[in-house]
């Protein structure tokens, strides 16, 4: 698929490619939107595409092609997929696939057979996957099977050393050069690896795969114990850091930024320090935001619709209040229910309340979003393989919707109702 790419290329056939999807290249930010090459608003309609795990490519080839999950992806209307990738793989391009499902199972705890056995079926759906094949050829294939068919790639850093994400003692969360170091939370997160993986992604990226129209710097930052009691300077001092290298390796690509508390906490833009010097990369900067039910710093002790929003709003949408020194589009890089096995079209009474309230407030802002996720299993996780993802869009062997009442539930988010 790649060479197939690259043949595009030669023939200069990939502008009207980028066009199937209404969207002149490149993107830029405008005040609170997103604009293309024309000045014509363009609405991130996403979903997450997890390829961060110890087999260091994209998740479900072991069910279906590449040219069937993109297919599947652009036919139901999103217009982009947030990519996820670890540090381990931006600094291990020349891995071979075979060679990385070898080294997974001991990484994620399970069988070098039953690895083998994963590799066997995923060359089954995907012929052109050889020993040869590296896992960069895999993200490749996948970032250009997607741009030919119109829908654009959001790299999101998920994590540094590559296995599940998120929690406190992952080692993960924090960089490891910043205040209050502690290992439980940053013992792979090591900053100078984290610079030169953005920048190799970034490179790569630049040289032969315009699909990529956005990098998010990193997923889910979140400070434990002592970190973070610097006023967040380290926040403000590495995001900056990593922004004018991505930009500068890529000045194409939006640098989209997270907040603080995985990701739910810009408050330190308007009530600390104040704006993060964006002069880098000015006119490409976009904030990100993730909600779920369990989110702790959104929480809803009250079942109250009307307070949850007030959160949303207090903590991160405040930055599309247009005027203002950090003024920018928000993206809700993360948000998902459990699809099966609730009285409200599959979803628990609890998700079923959370997604209502969370679609109105996106409704009313219409903002940019990506939902978690489209893979309905994993090669591993939790020491298991072929791992059930009972939130994933797609059913277990990633033939078709697993809750086909979704995607009405998003009611108009799918819409672009608004303009600059």
């Amino acid at each position: 698929m790649t060479r197939f790419y690259r043949l595009f290329a030669i023939l200069g056939l990939l502008a009207p490619l980028a066009q199937a999807a209404g969207v002149a290249l490149p993107l830029h930010s405008s005040s609170r939107w997103i604009l293309d090459a024309n000045s014509q608003r363009v609405k991130f309609r996403c979903v997450n595409w997890a390829g961060h795990m110890e087999a260091n490519i994209p998740e479900g080839l072991q069910h279906q092609s590449v040219d069937y999950i993109a297919d599947w992806i652009a036919k139901q209307g999103f217009n982009c997929v947030r990519l996820t990738y670890s540090i381990d793989h931006a600094l291990n391009p020349s891995l071979t696939v075979s060679a990385s499902f070898a080294a997974a199972a001991a990484a994620a705890g399970v069988s070098s057979s039953d690895m083998a056995g994963l590799y066997t079926q995923i060359v089954a759906h995907n012929p052109w996957i050889t020993n040869t094949t590296t896992t960069r050829d895999v993200f490749g294939a996948v970032i250009d099977a997607l741009f030919a068919r119109g829908v654009m790639t959001i790299l999101d850093n998920h994590v540094s050393k590559a296995s599940w994400c998120c929690n406190l003692t992952d080692g993960n969360g924090w960089w490891d050069t910043a205040f209050g170091y502690n290992s439980f939370n940053s013992r792979y997160f090591h900053t100078a690896d984290w610079l030169a993986g953005l920048q190799a992604m970034a490179s790569w990226a630049a040289s032969s795969h315009p699909g990529v129209v956005a990098m998010s710097l990193r997923n889910e930052l979140r400070a434990f114990l002592l970190q973070g009691l610097n006023g967040r300077a380290d926040w403000y001092k590495y995001v900056q850091q990593a922004g004018d290298l991505v930009h500068a390796t890529h000045p194409d690509v939006l640098v989209i930024v997270g907040g603080v508390q995985s990701a739910t906490d810009l408050t330190h833009l308007r009530d600390g320090v104040g704006m993060l010097d964006t002069s880098g990369w000015a006119g490409k900067h976009v904030w990100e935001m993730h909600a779920y039910s369990f989110t702790v710093t959104f929480p809803d002790p009250f079942q109250s619709c009307d307070l949850v929003q007030a959160e949303y709003g207090a903590f991160v949408g405040f930055v599309l209040e247009q005027g203002k020194p950090y003024t920018g589009p928000l993206i809700l890089s993360e948000f998902g229910v459990g699809m099966q096995g609730g009285p409200n079209d599959g979803l628990s009474d609890q998700d079923s309340r959370y997604l209502s309230c969370l679609v109105s407030y996106m409704q009313n802002n219409d903002a940019d979003w990506a939902v978690w996720a489209v893979q309905g299993s994993y090669y591993v996780r939790d020491r298991t393989v072929d791992a059930d993802e009972s939130w994933g869009l797609l059913t277990h062997d990633w033939s078709d919707w697993r809750n086909p009442a979704f995607p009405g539930m998003l009611g108009d988010m799918w819409k672009m109702t608004q303009q600059p």
